[in-house]
């Protein structure tokens, strides 16, 4: 019995339970680790996020805030408990149906909350839906499926078939493994361990910049029994460095005597749990000598600032170009020329699963099962940090409870590897959700000074921009985001004349990283502000300017690349010109009878290339037959929420010519899949989907080839055979009589695909991606003049998507891009040591996201599978330009540092008076 422990009673989905526990215990730890109801999710563990959320007696409550004690006696529902006879009741089965479940972290919460309304509210309206839901924050979603699945479950819709051979793709087909997320059998990084691991804690700087020394480390041991290791950087055996590039790794796992940033981690405590959690940080006997801060862009660039890297003494990590035809006379031809200088916060990624995993020694290999976008690129990471070969590393992604590009960079993983391969224990990790706010990368805050001109028939003449972009203490996807930025600078328009420049540049503050379009989204609410400020300047629509101006098939870009297939962002934009129209006259309409609140209309258009800039990006993939029939997947590409793994078995199948039914996947294990490269920049349809089809072709090859069938055959899986029928009849393939070609396997598919580009000359020119995504997007807002709010009425967006191959995954996507896309524009602004818990942290919740109208544009990509794309970071990019275009139609004023904060909104309306007041 635990010390302290009583015995408590109570009911557990039906099952009468009695455990000796702690009074004072959390309800949620009770039932995750003492019962291994793992369903139950913890997110933060101060009330903020409703992951945890179960029912109560039947009300719904957060576990994480509920004491064992106060659940003695009383009757406990966990997401477990919702299913019948096995099966998933008719919330979960809605849920499945409509897409309402992405990364699934959220998904149990947000299915108690419901299960509670229904309870009370068995045909609730809209609004009684978003109240109950209220306390369950989502970051993938966008909400609206979920609203939309717990509205339809009075009217239980029957599940549709699944598709047959050969019609996967284009299918609103639910997600393969999307039951695992609705009845809480999915496991994350803090859901399993091995028997007997050990717990390690970071213990992390106070301050942004110091160096410190360790002081006696064997008396902290002596002093905690149940401390096994304290770890320094000392202890690394191989190199403490790490990076996203070959060159140029600058983060110690453990810093070395000095720290660049508040949250580094400085050492780590590793022993038994109750040990490591009883020791506060000030127990660690650490001298510190604090230094000065470069806070922001400004203290770096200041003369005399020390240089934080040695390699880079001005703190300029990295600059970036792109230049084209002759920018003065561009401007000097033009008959209207608008600028401005636009400034963006730090942004949280906010992924409702903090970091967590565990590692453990293997003979003389190490595995890692943890939260990761990129296993293969933290493998070859952590094989260098242990000074061991990449092949002696296997990582095992965990369910991955939302990333947005945050989960790319290493985390936890050096510190558990390091401490398993030394003290040959299985070691576990979790976040604490303000140790993975302080600790991990952001969104880089931009300074932008941008210049824009066109002639008297709306054509764009020139563009000006340079962007600086703070990287934090160190490079991360800096050097991304200083490369993406140039080539997307001047927007999805025709421009003669260019020259866009940017710069990363370290500082003090949290490193920034990669964020749900590396940079792009800074970019595009500068050139968005001035394409609109250019159309009011010379009296042409907003709508219209944007068409005279779109990039479209034949265009060539501002890197000399010409788009010889899809551009599809003129069909986007005359999908939306009625809804635009109307949009607009409604808002000019209502502003007519309203004097405190004003109503806008915006525009936002965005283009995005898909998959790395100017580098090689392959993706690897295989398909294999066992000898009982069975085809399997082996799919490298991590699913983080959005989709791979479904979309990879659509397309693998159709590629087979068999049901998606007849596919199983094994996913993520470096050690039994290829290498598909990182779940980021909205690659993984479009390449890995190409491997997946092509690995796809060469297995349903080889099938038709050992039938002596052409290729019109139709392939059935059964046990222990092929049966492969054609017009002249059916034959079979006897499993059992072929060679093994691989372990397990008789068959074996691969498939390999790299995107065409080419290098950048010194001023950006050549074929950065191989196709890109575009998309214009509309909101409505309403603005409160006198309390300076904003609220989002509705949003309208069109995608050209290329092919939509799963729409009910793309429309869930558009919508959790929307949500973020709210965010930046409205609230979200991480301040380091003042933001660190999503309670000061605003992200958007079911209130703040209003309807949303999706639109696929389908302008198929030639050499996309079955004409796909992306739609990952496309969803986003539009949006905080479209509600500040939209903002500035209702109330006459630009807000240029976002979020547009009711004091910002209040400022710049107060500004804008005084200077009408000093006119007249």
């Amino acid at each position: 019995m635990r010390s302290g422990a009583i015995r408590l009673a109570f009911e557990v989905n039906g099952v009468a339970h009695e455990a000796d526990v702690e009074p004072a215990r959390r309800l949620a730890d009770v039932l995750r680790e003492d019962l291994g109801l793992i369903g139950t999710k913890v997110g933060c563990n101060a009330g903020d996020c409703g992951a945890c959320t179960v029912l109560l007696d039947g009300q719904q409550v957060c576990s994480c805030l509920v004491s064992a004690a106060q659940a003695a006696g009383r009757r406990i529902v966990t997401v477990e408990g919702l299913a019948v006879d096995g099966q998933m009741n008719a919330l979960q089965e809605s849920f499945h149906l409509r897409g309402a479940a992405q990364c699934g972290i959220c998904t149990p919460g947000m299915l108690m909350a419901a299960s509670d309304l229904l309870e009370r509210r068995p045909n609730p309206s809209e609004a009684e839906v978003l109240d109950a839901l209220g306390g369950v924050l989502c970051r993938c979603t966008g909400y609206r499926k979920i609203v939309e699945a717990v509205l339809a479950v009075a009217h239980r819709v029957v599940p549709p078939p699944l598709p047959a051979s050969g019609e996967a793709v284009g299918a609103r087909m639910p997600k393969t493994d999307g039951p695992a997320k609705l009845v809480g059998a999915e496991r994350f990084g803090a859901d399993v361990w091995p028997e007997g691991s050990l717990t390690l804690r970071a213990i992390r700087s106070p301050y942004a910049h110091a160096r410190f020394e360790f002081g006696d480390l064997a008396t902290l041991l002596r002093r905690f029994p149940g401390l096994t290791r304290v770890l320094t950087w000392k202890d690394i055996p191989g190199r403490n460095r790490f990076g996203i590039y070959p060159t140029g790794k600058d983060q110690p796992a453990l810093a070395e005597g000095y720290v660049r940033y508040r949250g580094e981690a400085v050492c780590a405590l590793v022993g038994d749990d109750a040990a490591v959690a009883s020791i506060r940080d000030d127990d660690v006997p650490i001298d510190w000598r604090v230094l000065p801060a470069l806070t922001g862009i400004d203290a770096a660039l200041a003369d005399g600032a020390p240089a934080l890297h040695s390699e880079h003494p001005d703190n300029v990590l990295v600059e970036g170009r792109v230049a084209r035809g002759d920018v003065a006379a561009g401007f000097a031809a033009a008959v209207a020329t608008v600028q401005g200088r636009f400034e963006t916060s730090f942004v949280e990624h906010a992924y409702i699963e903090p970091e967590a995993g565990y590692a453990r020694r293997v003979g003389d290999r190490i595995e890692i099962f943890a939260c990761t976008q990129t296993p293969f690129m933290d493998r070859d990471e952590v094989a260098l940090i242990l000074g061991i070969e990449p092949a002696q590393v296997r990582v095992i992604p965990a369910a991955t409870g939302g990333g947005f590009g945050g989960k790319l960079d290493l985390s936890l993983q050096p510190l558990i590897a390091t401490a398993a391969w030394l003290l040959d224990r299985p070691v576990r990790c979790a976040y604490t959700r303000p140790e993975s706010m302080a600790s991990t990368t952001k969104r880089h805050p931009a300074r932008i000074d941008a210049r824009f001109a066109c002639d008297a028939e709306g054509r764009l003449t020139a563009v000006e921009f340079h962007g600086d972009f703070n990287t934090g203490a160190y490079a991360s996807w800096g050097p991304t985001v200083a490369n993406r930025v140039p080539v997307h600078a001047m927007g999805p328009y025709v421009v003669p004349a260019v020259r866009c420049t940017s710069r990363a540049i370290y500082t003090n503050d949290t490193p920034a990283g990669a964020f749900r379009g590396f940079g792009v989204p800074q970019a595009a609410i500068a050139h968005e502000a001035l394409i609109d400020e250019l159309a009011l300047e010379i009296g042409i629509d907003p709508l219209e300017f944007r068409l005279i101006n779109a990039l479209s098939r034949g265009s060539l870009t501002a890197t000399g690349q010409r788009l010889e297939a899809s551009a599809g962002l003129p069909l986007c934009l005359e999908a939306l010109r009625a809804k635009w129209r109307h949009m607009r006259l409604g808002a000019e309409a209502f502003n007519r009878e309203a004097r405190v609140r004003r109503r806008g209309a915006g525009i936002g258009c965005m283009w995005y290339g898909i998959g790395n800039t100017s580098m090689s990006n392959p993706s690897a993939m295989k398909v294999g037959v066992s000898p009982k029939g069975r085809i399997t997947l082996y799919s490298g590409a991590v699913d983080i929420g959005q989709g791979a793994n479904t979309i990879m078995m659509q397309i693998c199948a159709d590629a087979i010519g068999v049901p998606v039914a007849a596919l199983s996947l094994l996913a993520g294990d470096t050690d039994l899949t290829e290498d598909a490269g990182k779940t980021s920049a909205s690659r993984q349809t479009f390449v890995s989907g190409n491997a997946a089809r092509l690995a796809g072709e060469d297995l349903r090859r080889q099938i038709l080839r050992l039938a002596n069938v052409g290729e019109g055959a139709f392939i059935e899986p059964r046990d222990g055979e092929l049966i492969v029928r054609d017009a002249t009849g059916e034959r079979a393939i006897d499993l059992s009589t072929l060679p093994e070609t691989e372990p397990g396997l008789v068959l074996v598919g691969r498939g390999r695909f790299d995107p065409p580009t080419s290098p950048l000359d010194a001023d950006g020119q050549g074929v950065p991606y191989a196709t890109y995504g575009f998309a214009a997007q509309l909101a409505e807002v309403e603005v409160d003049i006198e309390l300076g709010t904003i609220k989002v009425l509705r949003m309208i967006a069109a995608h050209d998507v290329g092919r939509a191959i799963n729409p009910i995954q793309v429309e869930g996507q558009i919508h959790g891009g929307i949500a973020q896309g709210i965010g930046l524009a409205l609230m979200e602004e991480y301040v380091p040591g003042r933001s660190e818990n999503l309670h000061d942290y605003l992200i958007p919740t079911f209130g703040d996201v209003p309807p949303i109208e999706t639109i696929l544009i389908e302008d198929a990509e030639p050499l996309g599978p079955y004409g796909a794309k992306g739609i990952g970071e496309p969803a986003l990019i539009p949006t905080a330009p479209a509600i500040l275009n939209a903002v500035r139609h209702a109330i006459g004023v630009r807000i240029h540092h976002v979020p547009a904060t009711p004091d910002r909104v209040l400022g710049a309306l107060a500004v804008a008076r005084a200077a009408a007041a000093s006119a007249a």
